[in-house]
């Protein structure tokens, strides 16, 4: 092997065919698990808004509900993928903006804040990603 040839185990597992579904199942399982808490438990949706100043609270817990939900589903069934992670990257977006501001923090809050900013920003990459990878296996 030259270092330029992918192992036969790593090309097997990315030939798998389950393994593009697996995949996109792992990325968007915070996103299904939120939604799905959120259609549980509709007080603490709105309560998580309020916590992060978002106005008005119930309106935006509802759309962060439908973008959790319908563009996860979207992607798994492999529909209108790239409007589905474009609307799930531009909320993960404005969630890393609206919750993790670090750059008003200081000590162990900035810290936390700016690593969860930034794994935000690599969500956002992997619905680019997704995307990308959705439109070339058309």
């Amino acid at each position: 092997m030259t270092g330029h040839e992918t192992p036969r185990f790593v090309s097997a597992i990315l030939d798998w065919p389950p393994t593009w579904f697996v995949v996109r199942l792992a990325l968007l399982s915070a996103y299904l698990i939120g939604g799905v808490a959120k259609l549980g438990d509709w007080p603490s949706a709105v309560a998580e808004q309020v916590h992060f100043g978002v106005h008005p609270p119930e309106l935006t817990a509802a759309l962060t509900l439908l973008v959790e939900l319908v563009g996860s589903v979207l992607i798994l069934w492999g529909r209108f993928v790239w409007l589905a992670a474009g609307a799930l990257g531009v909320f993960t977006l404005l969630t890393a903006f609206i919750a993790s501001p670090f750059w008003a923090m200081q000590g162990q809050a900035r810290f936390i804040a700016t690593n969860d900013f930034f794994e935000h920003l690599g969500l956002v990459a992997a619905f680019v990603m997704v995307a990308m990878v959705a439109a070339r296996r058309r």
